[in-house]
């Protein structure tokens, strides 16, 4: 790189540097703790919830509580609201289930516009598809491990 290069550089990333927004990382940690830490809260009630009134136990409250944190994630994606939880909470939005089911309903609802099919249907498994096979395919090979040194 010559001179005129360098200094093109430097000043590209005064530039970047100077309207780059300033983050506060001890409150985005604060708001990222609280929200995730809402989640779990809501996960553990609604677990709690089946147990209690629903007379579910071990594997069914499991099942339980994540179709319906699923379904939460899914509907306040839909809603729009978990863009702006999302915004104010940071990663804290993407506590694993309901922020899959976010990963999963926000492609699908980008192209919405056109038909359930092709844009809704199509888009649903964009980001689930790879997260599915990979997944299953990681504990079919898991499961064959333990079964050949059990």
């Amino acid at each position: 790189m010559n001179q005129a290069q360098i200094d093109e550089r430097n000043e590209y990333l005064k530039s970047v540097k100077a309207r780059m927004p300033r983050s506060n990382l001890p409150l985005d940690l604060l708001k990222a703790f609280i929200v995730g830490g809402l989640f779990c809260v809501l996960g553990q009630g609604l677990s709690d919830l089946g147990k209690t009134f629903l007379g579910l136990t071990g594997d069914n409250a499991a099942a339980f509580t994540s179709i319906a944190m699923i379904f939460i994630g899914a509907t306040l994606t839909g809603l729009g609201v978990y863009d702006k939880i999302g915004t104010f909470a940071g990663a804290g939005s993407i506590v694993p289930i309901t922020g899959f089911a976010n990963s999963i309903v926000s492609p699908a609802m980008e192209f919405r516009r056109e038909g359930l099919i092709l844009g809704v249907g199509a888009k649903l498994f964009s980001v689930a598809g790879p997260v599915l096979v990979y997944g299953i395919s990681l504990s079919v090979i898991v499961g064959l491990l333990a079964l050949a040194f059990s």
